[in-house]
């Protein structure tokens, strides 16, 4: 058995696994899971730079993290960057403060590594079940990028584009600062081209419409499924797996493009910090299952963490 703490740091969150893995059994005992959302790609698309307070703020987040896996006494630490590192000229800063903080440099992954872990941390404990046909077709949604992999017990292909709720709401629904409240027709209409454009970039190396089973990853997914559900808390066991047909998640991205800020904000599993990008990360999902005709996603708890844990075990 070995204690290892994951730190997966991406556009819009940064998050902790601290998990005792038997490489024996296959299994990952989870000690520690949190997410503190802190904006690290606040910018980027259009400046090409993290910002000031945005470093700060993920920063504040490894100090935190960095008591938590002391107090665990995790053996082996891996910390993992991602889309908004990948763009931004100065992430040398970003570099240096991770490593002043936590005593382990960030690694900036390529959208293709990304993908990987994704794939293997969300379907290794779906292997050997006969009611999800393969292959899979694992999406990860997130703020700066959006990866796309197809496989079964491996990676067969996968792609990493430049879509996500945070750079499709910074880019369209943003102007002189200030958001649309709620979105016009024609910014909805901009980000469904951005998504097609993307999706036929995906299509050029991965055959996503081959795949029978859709697997979604990550904080818009998830926060989907909450209000599927009708939520009042957030309660990750019952996300876990859940299979939220295409018609709902339908239903509730037009919600979501339909209601004012304040609207959205009384939600009650929606978290503050994703108030505001949600509605992006919606249609990214709907325009994905219109793409490869899903009738339904299931959704995991279990990503990209899981496997950055798994290949420090």
């Amino acid at each position: 058995m070995t204690r290892v703490a994951a730190i997966d740091c991406g556009t819009n969150s940064i998050r902790l696994l601290v998990a005792d893995a038997d490489p024996v059994t296959g299994e990952l005992t989870d000690l520690d899971r949190r997410m503190r959302i802190v904006r690290l790609g606040q910018g980027v698309d259009r400046t090409g730079r993290l910002a000031p307070e945005a470093l700060e703020r993920t920063f504040a987040a490894c100090r935190e993290y960095a008591d938590l896996i002391k107090q665990h006494g995790a053996r082996r630490v891996r910390f993992v960057a991602t889309s908004a590192s990948r763009d931004a000229e100065n992430r040398d800063v970003f570099t240096r403060g991770v490593l002043d903080t936590l005593g382990v440099e960030p690694e900036v992954i390529s959208g293709d590594q990304e993908a990987a872990f994704s794939f293997h941390g969300a379907t290794r404990e779906l292997t050997g079940r006969q009611d999800l046909a393969t292959p899979y077709l694992v999406v990860d949604i997130g703020g700066g990028s959006t990866e796309f992999v197809v496989g079964d017990g491996e990676v067969r292909a996968a792609r990493s584009v430049d879509i996500g709720c945070v750079r499709m709401t910074e880019r369209h629904l943003v102007h002189d600062g200030v958001a649309s409240d709620p979105p016009t027709d024609a910014e909805i209409d901009a980000i469904r081209a951005d998504v097609e454009a993307a999706l036929d970039l995906a299509e050029r190396r991965v055959p996503l419409r081959e795949a029978h089973t859709l697997v979604g990853l990550a904080g818009s997914v998830t926060t989907i499924a909450a209000i599927a559900l009708d939520l009042t808390a957030y309660d990750s066991t019952a996300i876990h797996h859940a299979r939220i047909p295409f018609a709902k998640v339908r239903e509730i991205t037009t919600r979501l493009l339909t209601s004012t800020h304040d609207e959205r904000t009384t939600i009650p599993v929606l978290h503050p910090g994703r108030v505001d990008v949600i509605a992006a990360g919606a249609l990214i999902l709907q325009s994905l299952m219109e793409r490869v005709n899903a009738q339904e996603v299931v959704v995991s708890e279990h990503d990209i963490l899981d496997g950055i844990a798994w290949s420090i075990t």
